[in-house]
């Protein structure tokens, strides 16, 4: 497979810009961008070792069941 010159690409990205517009180009290289970062930064964690970049979970809190026979003291004053 011959491999692409100069002009090539010029007459690649002419084509481009008419389909897509220049807005749509640029976002969908801003897009792309995007998802290389992201991926770079998912291998290079899981190289290191270290877990993806999640939010560690919370600690469940014990919860305390309201016993409806001892109420609150002063509960029932206004």
């Amino acid at each position: 497979m011959p491999s692409l010159g100069g002009w090539e690409w010029v007459i690649l990205a002419l084509i481009a810009l008419l389909l897509f517009g220049g807005s749509r180009l640029a976002g969908i290289g801003k897009n792309t961008g995007r998802a290389i970062r992201e991926f770079k930064e998912e291998t290079s964690s899981l190289r290191s070792g270290a877990s993806p970049s999640e939010p560690p979970a919370a600690p469940a809190q014990p919860s305390q069941p309201a016993s409806p026979a001892s109420p609150e003291p002063g509960a029932d004053k206004p």
